[in-house]
């Protein structure tokens, strides 16, 4: 007996009852934290040791450095795409699982009716269809790849119950979720290059939003919510060369050609938007959606940098997502050669072989948004199973689509589509009866038999196009010639790709497929579908046609989702139309100005302008506020803030905060009165340049509040009204003070799980979710944390990787994530470069063998099976 029995024997009975059960508790305590540590940490990766993998021919090694980056070495393609499909399925199946489901219209075999709508959207727009499709058109070598990738996430799969698979399972599992993964296919990886195709689609949401700011507003008020293209403040990507003879030659000059403008839908089209706006809405944003959605990516030449060569910067803005949407990875043929060919580093999408933006030996390559006009919509008339064309009646396209649901019955739902694509408004039950009123409106003329509306959607990416062939070939490109090649199949979405390679060369290339309309459509407005002159051509602007620039005599090419070229210029006159909705181009010009005329730039030098938070409208709007004459007192603390500000928008900045929140009252003071829901300012750059015209209107419309009959507003009382909103909401948010003010306590990061993260249930959220971040930047600035003013300051889309390669030494690179490699909760590796990205800081990103294996901390060799 030991002692501690024989003291608690010598204790009352009710006390001795009362401490076994604490000790009880304490055990039960013990064993479920110790149970939920083996279920958490039993799907994690082995990272370390031998593996048998059914398929591979030879073996295999995975190096991992601190932060859980692998680093993949084999003799063969076949065995370097197996190995990057294994890996990939060990840090992120539920992710990969997830996405398919997403972009197969089937998450609803997941998560149940909660999920139905998505589902609905995707299977009208079939994007599992056009991935099938697509498979059939591919290169033998390029679905070889797809195959072995496919063949190595299968192989992780293989015998692996759920909770082996990941902790989203685990919890799922508990709900009574009879499930079981199936085998990855090809198709899969190329599905989901239909999500990344519509969340760069180009301006399908300002498209519907013209048009319903015109039903809302009028057309004359309306045009001042759409302002032009700044040309002359912010210069666009290629300022040299002209199409001649179908071909973009980068010394030429040719006069400039625009298609006409349409004149607007009517009111009755404009209000059946809003039920298009929405069901547009209900399709996952798997990079992410809204006015941040862009990119940084620039290319410096051996002229500006203190060694003589280039060096290449990208980060992509996309939605804030946990895990991150990339993930770091090297693939390296042991000995390079014809047999073998690929040593190349960079980010990846879990789910697609292959590395998206990186480098290899010989190049450095990076992507933003082109954002072409590759979408239109179409009025249509209707009736059963016929649509109108050309004075004709046709046949409507019809198809049934079954959609399981989770603890529910099927759902069986009819997809009609014209010859302009599928009918959207079949799944929205809020459109008018267009036809009915055209008579009154002018955009149906009187017609002689019965015919119903519909409002269909045509899309270049739901035209089967090899893009993965293309982004196969971009990894092995060995130079200027082999990159442009590989570039010609990169079909959706439209991209600007800024290059760089060892030889000390510089160069651009748009990309994409980009519909040339007929004379009657201009791609800004829905347009009738029953009318010929609306079409498609059926004809795409030529890729040799696409601008594209090697060596520009400026020594440096910026793109960060500006407009490539002006259209109107006798220098660059473009003949053809990409689109009318650029970004307004103020990160394009501060990210030039400090570049410009420095010829000693390095690779912090690169790291710093992507971190630059300059705020571009800030001059143009301060000086205005500083005129407003406030009484010395509460209300004039923030005003003192401004007077003293240098626009810089850093996490600690009081000034910056003040400012933000004046921005988000000004917008909404001005405009809320006139325009409801996504018609209301986001507060991105768009509306910099629309306020900075009113800033010189002081007495123009806008001003004025419509709730306020006997009263006429002029922007001084707009801005005044501002300044004091803006006071008490930081007093009751933060600090009567002025001084303990911040705006990264107004402007934070959370990570979210889209999945079960999202779930309602506060401990399984907790699971998944992490944060928060209080970071600087903001929307329409180089360090591009974009929120959205129709919301709050939280962070909505960010950097989602930082890159810095200087082609002289790949092995001094730079890069980060924002999350970090692991796609399971509780990892190391789940966030753990959070952190640095919100201080500013990356990694070293090693690539020759020797610096790879130096900087290893795990080893994991892949051997074939016997």
């Amino acid at each position: 007996m030991t002692a501690v029995t024989r003291r608690l024997r010598n204790w009352p009975a009710s006390l001795r009852w009362t401490m076994y059960v604490a000790i009880g508790l304490a055990l039960l305590l013990v064993l479920v934290l110790l149970v939920g540590v083996i279920v958490v940490r039993r799907s994690w990766p082995e990272t370390s040791g031998e593996l048998e993998i059914a398929g591979l021919e030879g073996e295999a090694e995975v190096l991992r450095d601190e932060h859980g980056i692998p680093q993949i070495y084999a003799d063969s393609l076949h065995d370097l795409m197996l190995a990057q499909g294994f890996v990939h399925a060990q840090e992120r199946f539920f992710e990969m699982d997830v996405r398919r489901h997403a972009t197969a219209g089937r998450l609803a075999e997941l998560f149940g009716e909660d999920a139905l709508e998505t589902d609905r959207v995707v299977r009208t727009l079939g994007w599992r269809q056009v991935a099938e499709q697509e498979l059939t058109l591919l290169k033998p070598s390029t679905r070889a790849l797809l195959d072995a990738y496919a063949e190595g996430v299968n192989a992780y799969l293989d015998d692996r119950g759920l909770a082996e698979i990941s902790l989203e399972y685990a919890v799922l599992d508990l709900s009574g979720f009879d499930y079981s993964p199936e085998a990855w296919t090809a198709v899969d990886s190329i599905a989901w290059l239909k999500a990344m195709a519509w969340d760069l689609k180009g301006n399908l949401e300002e498209e519907i939003g013209r048009a319903r700011s015109i039903g809302a507003v009028g057309t004359e008020r309306a045009a001042q919510l759409f302002p032009p293209y700044p040309y002359d403040d912010h210069p666009p990507i290629v300022e040299q060369g002209a199409v001649v003879d179908g071909v973009f030659e980068q010394d030429a000059t040719a006069p400039g050609t625009r298609l006409p403008q349409r004149p607007p839908l009517g009111p009755r089209v404009q209000e059946a938007l809003a039920g298009i706006e929405r069901v547009v809405g209900e399709v996952p944003a798997l990079l992410g959606a809204g006015d941040g959605i862009g990119s940084n990516g620039w290319v410096v030449g051996g002229e500006h940098t203190d060694t003589g060569a280039p060096i290449l910067a990208n980060d992509p803005h996309l939605g804030i997502s946990l895990p991150g949407v990339w993930m770091q990875v090297g693939l390296h043929c042991r000995e390079v050669s014809d047999a073998c060919p690929l040593d190349v580093g960079g980010f990846s999408f879990s789910g697609v072989p292959g590395v998206i933006i990186g480098h290899n030996a010989d190049i450095a390559w990076g992507f933003t948004n082109l954002a072409p006009d590759t979408t239109d919509l179409y009025v249509e008339r209707v009736r059963d199973d016929r649509w109108q064309h050309d004075g004709r009646s046709r046949p409507l396209e019809v198809r049934e689509e079954t959609i399981e649901v989770r603890d529910g019955d099927d759902v069986t739902i009819q997809v009609r589509s014209t010859a302009h694509g599928p009918l959207l408004s079949d799944l929205s039950g809020e459109l008018g009866d267009l036809v009915d009123e055209a008579g009154d409106s002018g955009v149906v003329p009187d017609v002689a038999e019965r015919w119903d509306d519909a409002v269909s959607l045509a899309w270049t990416a739901l035209d089967p196009q090899p893009t993965a062939d293309a982004l196969a070939a971009l990894n092995l490109a060995t130079d200027w010639r082999s990159f442009r090649a590989a570039l010609a199949d990169f079909a959706v979405p439209g991209q600007n790709v800024v290059y760089a390679d060892t030889e000390g060369h510089i160069g651009y290339q748009a990309t994409g497929r980009v519909p040339i309309r007929k004379s009657g459509n201009d791609g800004l407005l829905p347009a009738a579908g029953w009318r010929a002159e609306n079409d498609w051509t059926g004809e795409y602007v030529p890729y040799d046609a696409l601008p594209n620039v090697l060596d520009p005599e400026s020594g440096l090419v910026v793109t960060a989702n500006q407009a490539v070229v002006d259209p109107a210029s006798t220098v660059s006159g473009y003949p053809y139309y990409l689109t009318d909705d650029w970004d307004r181009g103020y990160r394009s010009a501060r990210i030039r100005e400090l570049l410009e005329d420095d010829e000693s730039l390095d690779v912090d030098d690169m790291s710093s302008v992507q971190l630059d938070d300059r705020n571009p409208m800030a001059p143009k709007l301060t000086p205005y506020l500083l005129e407003i004459e406030l009484p010395v007192d509460y209300y004039s603390d923030g005003q003192r803030k401004l007077a003293d500000w240098d626009f810089q928008q850093d996490a600690d900045s009081a000034a910056a905060a003040y400012y933000n929140v004046v921005w988000r009252e000004l917008l909404a003071r001005t405009f809320h009165d006139e325009l409801t829901g996504t018609l209301r300012p986001d507060g991105g750059d768009r509306w910099f340049a629309v306020v900075t015209d009113l800033l010189t209107r002081p007495g123009d419309r806008w001003w004025d509040d419509q709730a306020t009959d006997d009263v006429v507003e002029t922007r001084d009382d707009i801005l005044e009204a501002s300044l004091r909103a803006a006071r008490d909401v930081l007093t009751s948010r933060q600090s009567p003070n002025a001084d303990e003010w911040s705006w990264g306590a107004l402007h934070r990061l959370e990570l979210r799980s889209s999945t079960l993260g999202e779930s309602g249930i506060g401990l399984i959220e907790d699971l998944f979710n992490r944060g928060e971040w209080e970071v600087g930047g903001g929307g329409a600035i180089p360090d591009a944390t974009g929120w959205d003013a129709r919301e709050g300051y939280d962070v909505a889309t960010a950097p989602s990787m930082r890159m810095v390669i200087p082609l002289d030494d790949l092995d001094a690179a730079r890069w980060v994530n924002l999350t970090g490699v692991s796609g399971h909760a509780f990892h190391a590796h789940y966030v753990d470069q959070t952190d640095l990205w919100a201080e500013g800081e990356t990694l070293p990103w090693v690539f020759s063998t020797d610096a790879v294996e130096d900087a290893a901390e795990d080893t994991l060799t892949l051997v074939p099976t016997d």
